[in-house]
């Protein structure tokens, strides 16, 4: 069942991989390197149909070396993080639906594990949050849980004895433990936090609404909105999870934008 170098092509196979080379790109190139991410996207999303193994292993060498490429770049007006996030978004269900055997989807997860610890500055941070997505199935998903737990438990102890502590492995845990299907573990990790940000909420939320309580979980958020959350957070949570349930109306009328 596993596929050769030969089936699966190699880096040379794709155009994008000579223009992203680490330092490829200088100070003031953040509008070019917001069309070379719009390119190599198309160049991705053109293979999909007939070859999405194939789409997909281009998809994972190309977020690797997307951070490497533009560590050098002035990102400060918010476009090229823009564009980067937009491709990150894209390429996560290339990555998460191609029919991967088991040994070639822990390749691409290692790697973009590993892509994700260097991320500096960070343009994956989608990545981090779609772990659960990119694992394929909850026997993954587990494992990953797994293996990341220790970790975080280790940094959130750190956090209570009053000591800054920070994991890029954090975001990757949750979402793992909720594709896992764990949200007893995943809301009792989150609790032992002392100071867990709104995106760490938002799991607690998403954990209440696959028990299908939705009212408890819009109600949980609302109480977690603070003056450096904006409320459009809390909006689009609740609109999405009102527009699911079928509450048309009451989104409409007390949270659409």
């Amino acid at each position: 069942e596993a596929l050769s170098g030969d089936v699966m092509g190699g880096a040379a196979d794709w155009a994008f991989t000579k223009r992203f080379r680490r330092g490829g790109f200088g100070w003031r190139a953040s509008r070019l390197a917001s069309e070379r991410i719009a390119e190599a996207l198309a160049e991705i999303q053109a293979v999909v149909r007939h070859d999405p193994l194939h789409a997909a292993d281009g998809a994972v060498r190309f977020l690797v070396k997307l951070s490497p490429a533009l560590e050098q770049v002035d990102s400060s007006s918010g476009a090229l993080g823009g564009a980067a996030r937009a491709a990150v978004d894209a390429l996560v269900p290339v990555i998460a639906q191609a029919p991967a055997h088991g040994a070639m989807r822990e390749k691409w997860l290692e790697q973009l594990f590993e892509a994700i610890q260097n991320d500096d500055p960070p343009y994956l941070e989608l990545l981090d949050e779609r772990w659960g997505d990119l694992s394929a199935t909850p026997e993954v998903a587990s494992r990953w849980a797994d293996r990341l737990m220790s970790l975080v438990r280790h940094v959130h102890a750190d956090r209570r004895s009053g000591k800054f502590a920070f994991t890029r492995a954090e975001s990757a845990c949750y979402s793992a433990l909720f594709a896992a299907g764990r949200h007893d573990e995943l809301i009792a990790l989150i609790d032992s936090d002392p100071r867990p940000m709104w995106h760490d909420l938002l799991w607690v939320g998403r954990c209440k609404v696959a028990r299908g309580e939705i009212d408890e979980a819009i109600e949980f958020m609302a109480k977690a909105v603070n003056p450096w959350t904006p409320m459009a957070g809390l909006a689009r949570f609740a609109e999405g999870v009102l527009l699911q349930a079928g509450r048309r109306v009451e989104a409409y009328e007390k949270y659409a934008l």
